[in-house]
């Protein structure tokens, strides 16, 4: 089972109620997110790599209570599309004062994360297999997350299927809203036009003030990189676009 607990209905409330455009947004998000979790059902092992790799089924009614699920008050920071958790893994070797909570839809690639994080046992490294626009909009108190990470998120190249990008207005709303004032915002592409999108709405957004652009450093072994997909598309010697944003207080 991978739905909410029985009972649970996503009230689909605008985040900032001067934004009311976003609440189809988000319902379409919300209908996305139930197809998700019908097509990615977790292996049968899945029960087997909690708590590293859990679903909405496994966690109480909303909110999400960080102490909860880490046993401490510790900072929290989350990836959005976490794919095999390569940023989660290393993160949370190197700094381990702080929790890290990765969302992916992709039930296959988070359970294959979830298998890495076992392995080495890793007290402050989650991954939740959901939909992260759910997440942000019923799960996540506010003001709760110190920092986000959004990388090489789905193009979606057609120009038709722009709509079903990541970042829109909504989304950084919904970010806005869970991020602590001060809380940063990492986000990367290998796309040029993606990226140039997401700084106007950046700029555009009056809770973000851009900060400089982190700089490329060369990787000393073949997991020293952000994610996968940054190793992968560096040595295809694409440029990578590296953006860094505060949330105002």
């Amino acid at each position: 089972m991978t739905l909410p607990k029985p009972g649970f209905v996503p009230t689909i409330r605008p985040l900032i109620e001067a934004e009311a455009p976003a609440a189809p947004e988000i319902q379409e998000g919300v209908a996305r997110s139930v197809a998700r979790h019908r097509m990615f059902q977790p292996a049968s092992d899945g029960a087997n790599l909690r708590p590293w790799f859990q679903t909405l089924a496994d966690l109480p009614a909303p909110p999400l209570s960080w102490s909860g699920l880490f046993g401490n008050d510790r900072p929290v920071e989350l990836e959005i599309g976490s794919g095999r958790g390569l940023f989660l893994f290393n993160s949370g070797c190197a700094q381990p004062e702080i929790n890290f909570v990765g969302i992916e839809c992709d039930f296959k690639e988070g359970l294959r994360a979830a298998e890495r994080f076992k392995k080495r046992r890793l007290p402050n490294v989650r991954m939740l297999g959901a939909d992260a626009r759910l997440v942000l909009a019923e799960y996540i108190v506010p003001g709760s997350v110190s920092a986000l990470h959004v990388y090489f998120p789905d193009p979606w190249w057609k120009r038709k299927h722009h709509k079903r990008r990541l970042f829109t207005r909504s989304f950084l709303d919904q970010c806005a809203r869970v991020l602590q004032p001060g809380g940063l915002f990492h986000s990367w592409t290998d796309v040029a036009e993606y990226f140039t999108m997401q700084v106007d709405l950046f700029d555009r957004h009056p809770d973000y003030e851009r900060l400089p652009d982190p700089s490329e450093k060369d990787p000393q072994h073949d997991l020293d990189y952000r994610t996968s997909f940054e190793r992968k598309k560096r040595r295809a010697g694409l440029k990578i676009n590296r953006g860094l944003w505060r949330r105002k207080a």
